[in-house]
């Protein structure tokens, strides 16, 4: 009713500056771009043997989770994962399975992670989308990068920012809300944890206990407890591939849960969003929402 497809468009090629802004960014409406990476060095060049010569032995920051889900709610907590710095070599020899481990290691440090720790490989794609800086008037917040194994799952959420997420290997698996989901969707406030390994190599999950709760989503999209949850069954997820070379615009305040293919490399982009009428929209819904579950 509100113009949502069924299936999330592509675009052979990317728009001008105003016309992506007038037709997809003001509408917050995702798309898929084709053409958009395909000039990028980093698409030949960001092989195994590659990043080993280029970052190897430089220590980065890796989350590690006994079950493949960071930042997710897990035994009634939201739990962070546990962040190890270790060489860039050794994570690679988990990835590629030259050492064999039973928890799960993703390169997905946000805050700017590729320019901060990864600067080395800034030079094969770009530090800002130029036509996006220039229809939305601003440089990205944050320039992210992301490799990880096939077990890691990005749990359901949403972000302030305008999002073009680029896969340069392998493929990322998305499932989306629109913001209009937001009453189907539940949120519940959870004690913040994190994972910290015990002297035997086992995890324990450490609750932090000064902070905030946190409000997060509960629900798993891919296997839904309807009995507990039975309004996400009105819910209209969109899901989408975004292979190698492609350009995902995933616009702010949308909500996504992400798996991926073992090894996948992307970078994406944060620009923060306007906090325009369309904000004021979503906070409408989200208070609207909120009082009908205290009635």
């Amino acid at each position: 009713e509100l113009g949502w497809t069924e299936s999330v468009p592509y675009l052979d090629r990317p728009l001008s500056p105003l016309e992506f802004y007038r037709e997809w960014v003001s509408p917050n409406k995702p798309c898929i771009i084709q053409n958009a990476i395909s000039h990028w060095p980093a698409l030949k060049k960001w092989t195994s043997a590659y990043l080993r010569k280029v970052v190897g032995p430089k220590v980065v920051s890796v989350a590690v989770t006994p079950n493949g889900y960071a930042d997710a709610v897990f035994q009634d907590r939201f739990v962070m994962p546990e962040e190890r710095q270790m060489p860039f070599m050794d994570f690679l020899d988990i990835v590629e399975k030259k050492v064999t481990s039973p928890n799960v290691f993703y390169v997905q440090k946000q805050c700017s992670n590729l320019t901060k720790e990864f600067p080395e490989l800034v030079c094969d794609v770009q530090p800002d989308i130029p036509w996006m800086s220039e229809a939305l008037g601003k440089k990205p917040d944050a320039v992210n990068f992301w490799l990880g194994e096939s077990a890691a799952v990005t749990s359901l959420h949403k972000d302030h920012y305008e999002n073009l997420y680029c896969v340069i290997s392998g493929e990322k698996h998305f499932l989306l809300h629109p913001p209009s989901d937001r009453p189907f969707i539940p949120y519940e406030l959870y004690q913040p944890a994190t994972y910290q390994v015990s002297e035997d190599g086992s995890f324990e999950i450490v609750d932090e206990k000064t902070a905030d709760k946190v409000p997060w989503i509960p629900v798993d999209p891919l296997n839904p407890n309807l009995e507990q949850y039975p309004e996400y069954a009105q819910a209209k997820p969109l899901q989408c591939t975004v292979k190698a070379g492609e350009m995902l615009y995933l616009p702010s305040l949308w909500f996504h849960h992400v798996q991926q293919s073992h090894g996948c490399i992307a970078v994406n982009y944060w620009y923060d969003m306007e906090y325009d009428l369309k904000y004021s929209y979503y906070q409408l819904l989200d208070c609207l929402t909120k009082a009908v579950e205290v009635l």
